[in-house]
């Protein structure tokens, strides 16, 4: 088997691109397309996922094990090490499998040298495995996996919960769908899927939406092409609910691609909406989403900060900000963000969020409504951010947020698994009159 036909050594490869600052799912989506197979996508997939999800962990494993590292001159075998200690602790392959799968890996990747040290080294982790583990354990960074700035500030943001946050962090996510209503009942989609022997579930979290038992390529279901349904949480669902629309409002999402959020709330009501966002490669894949979903709304390329560049004078009733943020609420479907992020990416966030509100602001009508949003769970990002923003403008105010959520200042804050839905925070401000 070759490099381009073996998933184990095609993981290794991509993942220590991820490892060096390539995104997940672009190294997923460009290595994803040189199988066929559908068996060994699904492996692949599950090795890239796993091996990005707790590579904080077996990468310190590995430095502790190897007299000389291997990540800059070998950076493949390093990641294909990190895919075997995966393989043997988290994804529950007999050992005999994950070692003598990892081992033929080095001969596809063309560098059989490298059998015997990764056959020996593999073979030491599963005599030593319980006092290694044990020690990975003892630190709070390496036995969750997480960069050690991030459980720092979970613990200071949320003291109670911060493990129950690690813990999600790393459990794979649900398949969550949102009905497009235009189109089709929740309730008859679900008698479609069912008759095509795929399960699903109606959670109470929102109104449009169903969760399936098993995850699967999305494409394949029926009513995809017709626009029966998108993939979207439970949590960003709430976004259309919250802005409390009414026909005929002139609404902004301001930071739209790739337009779930627009997608829903024209599928809510009959607004005039304006789908903006500062980068226009992004507008294609917008466009190809409401068109499938047979919507349409003004599609701008603009920086939302800088309103001159696009807006024509006309005040908006709704305006919602899903803003630029950390992504730490989404760590369980993006596992990349514990390698990528940084502590000083928190203030240069905060910065910008705090510009775009102050952008928007002069846009929204007297009376209007502005929602604020992100997928993050750090407080600098959410409740101190709105706290900040009516601090700042006086004709701003705060209005409850009607969701079993964290109160979080004057905002909700749902914390990542619980209702087996992402991290996200809400505040929704108010003009006065």
């Amino acid at each position: 088997m070759s490099a381009k036909t073996d998933p184990r050594a095609l993981a290794a490869q991509a993942l220590a691109g991820v490892a060096a600052g390539q995104s997940l799912r672009a190294a997923f989506a460009d290595t994803c397309a040189k199988l066929r197979d559908p068996r060994d996508r699904a492996l692949l997939s599950a090795l890239l996922h796993e091996g990005a999800r707790w590579w904080l962990r077996f990468d310190v494993a590995l430095d502790a094990m190897l007299e000389r590292p291997l990540r800059e001159r070998d950076a493949d075998i390093h990641a294909l090490l990190v895919l075997g200690l995966v393989q043997l602790e988290t994804m529950g392959l007999s050992d005999y499998a994950a070692v003598a799968a990892t081992v033929e890996a080095t001969r596809s990747l063309r560098k059989p040298s490298f059998a015997g040290l990764v056959n020996a080294l593999l073979r030491r982790w599963l005599r030593e495995r319980e006092a290694r583990n044990a020690a990975l354990d003892a630190d709070a960074a390496t036995r969750s996996a997480h960069p050690r700035w991030l459980v720092g500030k979970l613990l200071s943001d949320w003291p109670e919960q911060a493990e129950s946050i690690l813990a999600a962090n790393n459990a794979p996510a649900r398949l969550w769908l949102r009905v497009n209503r235009r189109r089709i009942a929740r309730a008859d989609f679900v008698v479609q899927l069912a008759a095509t022997g795929v399960e699903s579930r109606v959670p109470d979290a929102a109104p449009d939406a169903l969760i399936l038992d098993a995850s699967r390529d999305v494409i394949t279901l029926p009513g995809y092409a017709q626009g029966f349904f998108s993939v979207q949480d439970g949590a960003a669902q709430q976004a259309a609910m919250l802005l409390d629309l009414r026909g005929g409002q002139r609404v902004l999402d301001a930071c739209a691609a790739p337009g779930g959020k627009s997608a829903h709330i024209l599928e809510t009501a009959d607004v005039a909406l304006t789908a903006l966002d500062k980068d226009a490669r992004r507008l294609p894949r917008l466009h190809e989403n409401l068109g499938r979903l047979g919507l349409t709304a003004d599609v701008r390329a603009g920086d939302a900060a800088v309103p001159r560049d696009w807006w024509d004078g006309k005040p908006y009733e709704r305006i919602l900000l899903d803003a630029p943020c950390s992504a730490t609420g989404i760590i369980r479907r993006q596992p990349d963000v514990k390698l990528h992020r940084r502590a000083d990416d928190i203030p240069a966030l905060a910065a910008t969020q705090a510009r775009l509100l102050d952008a928007l602001w002069p846009l929204l009508a007297r009376g209007g409504r502005l929602v604020y949003a992100t997928c993050s769970v750090l407080a600098d990002e959410n409740a101190r951010q709105i706290g900040a923003f009516r601090e700042r403008h006086a004709d701003a105010r705060a209005v409850a947020v009607p969701l079993a959520w964290h109160a979080a200042g004057t905002g909700a804050q749902n914390l990542t698994g619980e209702s087996g839905m992402d991290g996200f925070f809400y505040g929704i401000v108010e003009k006065h009159n």
